[in-house]
């Protein structure tokens, strides 16, 4: 598995070993990252980024790796932890990030100033993503228009999640990946 673009396009991550941890796909990362530039017109440059469920890090390092400014990581498996701090070590980016053992569904208040787009890949089919981002709206970890993307088994993407309005969805193999705009929670 390799970062796909950006500053460190071609550097190679690593996924911990086993089942508990199902990385993006480079093509799915890809495809994300063009829908942020060109369809939902997500600013990258200097972003600060929130990577819930953040597994290696693909996502947030991608982010990195294009032109974002800090990655925040929130994983609650040690294996996961292990695998992502290698891959930030990897792209070289240890002063532009933060690695937290939380669960990504009970972030309360948030300590830090606020991310403006969140990477959001938990486990399918258990309704975690929905929950983890309904809290960072309520929590103020979000700015206001803040841009989330949620991965999700076809037919599990919620078509409205609290304090999220959707914006676009594709479908790639057996996932599909929502886009959100933070909004006032209902």
């Amino acid at each position: 598995m390799r970062i796909v673009g950006g500053d460190n396009k071609g550097t190679a991550i690593s996924a911990p070993k086993g089942e508990a941890t199902r990385p993006t796909s480079e093509r799915l990362r890809e495809t994300i990252f063009n829908m942020l530039a060109h369809s939902i017109n997500a600013e990258l440059e200097d972003a600060r980024v929130l990577d819930l469920f953040a597994g290696s890090g693909a996502m947030g390092l991608e982010a990195l790796s294009r032109g974002a400014g800090f990655a925040l990581f929130v994983e609650n498996a040690t294996a996961a932890r292990g695998a992502l701090r290698r891959n930030i070590d990897a792209v070289r980016a240890i002063g532009r990030t933060r690695v937290w053992r939380r669960d990504a569904t009970r972030l309360g208040a948030c300590p830090l100033p606020p991310f403006s787009l969140v990477f959001c890949d938990p486990p399918y089919g258990r309704n975690m993503g929905e929950k983890a981002l309904q809290e960072a709206a309520e929590g103020g970890w979000v700015t206001p228009g803040a841009i989330a993307v949620l991965e999700e088994r076809r037919g599990h993407l919620p078509g409205a999640i609290n304090g999220w309005e959707a914006l676009n969805h594709r479908e790639a193999g057996e996932s599909v990946i929502g886009f959100f705009r933070q909004v006032q929670p209902l």
